[in-house]
């Protein structure tokens, strides 16, 4: 056998071992990093890195564990030099001055959290219980908080509670010990806890009661009609969106920013439904002046049995093509 044929036979059964783990990869790097569009090019780079050492591995562990011992190290040099990505709730308390036009952060002077689209994680429709650990280990709250721990911290937490690996396993992916992976975990947890005291109870995306909360939020906005968040918005909900300094606590106050400031006139607003970091979102639509419906960003919601508890809004006009929309509707 030529090395040409024997470099292509070898490159086959590394895609063939190597490529149904791409999805959890991914979801990995987008818990660690907080950015979808990060978390590719993450994962890019460790099936580079992978092939270029596929000849040395030996199997001592199993090809999965090896792919995560390489994609966290990738994460973990890749976060140095970067500040970590919030949401506005992550810089300060809710807004509370005079009624005012909320205030947008300086270009550049923060790194925002960036949602994630559900299809690229999915597993395979046939496991419903992977279906549902894989939504829960990605909802923006916990994201949004796994973001303030140290990233070492941050890792062995992921590694331990969401991927279940053993605390041998963990020091092995980080070259460190039993005694520090332990150690860090019961430091990740505790900071965890007063992140988020009491997580809301959400409801799958799937549930027809989160997909009515879904549907009467953008009906509110298609229709430029305030009453209709009264009835689908908690009556302690949160209101946020990037890149936004200020952000709403309490359904009066949401109300008001978005009827004063955001509503508009019926039209002026289209939304597609879809589903983010496991929670109902949708695409997001503005109408401009000469009358086209161009990409705006995304909004995910976070659905309770009660109403919504939570409207996070990013304003990224390029969210709408990452979740396979097109850039202008057509009239």
């Amino acid at each position: 056998m030529t090395s040409h044929l024997r470099a292509a036979a070898d490159h086959d059964r590394f895609t063939a071992e190597t490529a149904r783990f791409r999805r959890e990869l991914l979801a990995h790097c987008y818990r660690m990093v907080g950015s979808a569009h990060d978390a590719e090019d993450l994962v890019q780079e460790t099936y580079l890195r992978a092939w270029r050492s596929y000849a040395g591995f030996e199997g001592r562990a199993s090809i999965r564990s090896w792919l995560y011992k390489i994609a966290t190290n990738v994460c973990l040099r890749a976060l140095k030099p970067r500040p970590i990505r919030v949401l506005p709730s992550g810089l300060a308390g809710p807004y509370d001055g005079p009624d005012r036009e909320p205030s947008l952060v300086a270009p550049g002077e923060v790194s925002w959290l960036e949602p994630l689209p559900d299809q690229w994680i999915a597993p395979p429709a046939d496991d419903p219980a992977a279906v549902v650990v894989a939504r829960e280990s990605v909802r923006l709250a916990l994201i949004a908080s796994l973001q303030h721990l140290p990233a070492r911290q941050r890792a062995i937490l992921i590694l331990r509670d969401v991927l279940a690996f053993s605390a041998a396993e963990t020091a092995e992916v980080l070259g460190t010990t039993v005694a520090a992976v332990k150690s860090g975990l019961q430091r990740g947890r505790a900071r965890l806890d007063e992140l988020q005291p009491e997580p809301a109870e959400l409801l799958e995306p799937t549930d027809q009661r989160a997909r009515a909360l879904l549907d009467g939020y953008i009906a509110a906005f298609e229709r430029s009609d305030a009453g209709l968040l009264e009835q689908v918005l908690r009556a302690d909900a949160t209101l946020e969106a990037t890149p936004f300094r200020d952000w709403q606590s309490g359904r009066a106050t949401c109300i008001h920013v978005l009827d004063a400031y955001v509503l508009g006139a019926p039209g002026d607003w289209r939304m597609i439904p879809t589903a983010a970091n496991g929670q109902p979102a949708a695409a997001v639509y503005h109408r401009t002046p000469d009358g086209t419906l161009r990409a705006d960003g995304a909004v995910v919601l976070a659905p309770t049995p009660s109403g919504i508890s939570a409207v996070i809004k990013f304003h990224d006009p390029t969210l709408v093509t990452t979740f396979g929309f097109p850039d202008v509707l057509p009239h």
